[in-house]
């Protein structure tokens, strides 16, 4: 199987604030999720989006950018409050997980950071050792899944080691987030066999059918994959 296309409406790590309009164009099409982030949008429209997603029929993504535990504890209870499916990103704390995981009856599939990260745009650093063993143990605290910043890896020459690792390793779903912005990257995501990536700016910025529409960006990704599938 190819991996899921989680659709953002973002652009440099912030919801574009025309989204409702973009899911409009794209609703129709057979993408597996769609997703957006903390930042960008009021709480009302942020709750029409989401309502939008569910009411034509898919689950929904809020990825959450934030790295200390006092800011992140707002956008998770929101997350489970607006009834996103999923939540991404973050910093995995305890107090957390006591709000999307075992400690709330497990509203939501949390999907944290893997490695260290900093800035937005978000980078990604630490070793691969270390960005393993991190999952192995999140993986035992309950984590669903890791949304791992593969192409904004500051070891740019270990991206392909770093992804085989976790992959093969640490035996969850691994979301590739972040830069797959053009068809060798996302051969490539295909190819390294994870569960799913996101692409998000990169269809604003019409990096595959430069000609195109927003629509025809999006729709050409998906046939790529459809194609892929089949060719399996």
């Amino acid at each position: 199987m190819v991996p899921k296309l989680i659709l953002m409406f973002t652009l440099n790590d912030t919801t574009v604030p025309d989204a409702l309009n973009y899911f409009e164009q794209v609703k129709d099409l057979p993408v597996d999720f769609f997703g957006f982030k903390e930042l960008g949008l009021p709480l009302q429209k942020m709750q029409e989006l989401n309502n939008r997603i569910h009411k034509a029929g898919f689950k929904s993504f809020l990825e959450v950018v934030e790295y200390d535990e006092d800011k992140i504890l707002g956008p998770a209870q929101q997350s489970i409050d607006m009834g996103f499916d999923y939540l991404m990103g973050t910093i995995y704390y305890p107090s957390i997980w006591d709000i999307v995981g075992k400690g709330s009856k497990k509203k939501i599939n949390y999907f944290p950071f893997l490695g260290k990260i900093y800035d937005r745009p978000s980078i990604l650093d630490g070793s691969i050792d270390e960005i393993v063993a991190q999952g192995k143990r999140l993986v035992k605290e309950g984590a669903d899944g890791f949304d791992l910043l593969l192409y904004r890896y500051k070891y740019a020459d270990k991206i392909d080691a770093l992804i085989k690792s976790c992959v093969s390793e640490i035996k969850s779903s691994i979301v590739s987030a972040g830069s797959i912005n053009n068809w060798e990257r996302l051969q490539a995501t295909i190819d390294q066999k994870v569960w799913g990536f996101t692409i998000g700016g990169a269809f604003f910025e019409k990096k595959f059918v430069p000609d195109g529409t927003y629509r025809d960006n999006v729709k050409a990704v998906v046939d790529y994959l459809k194609k892929a599938d089949r060719d399996k």
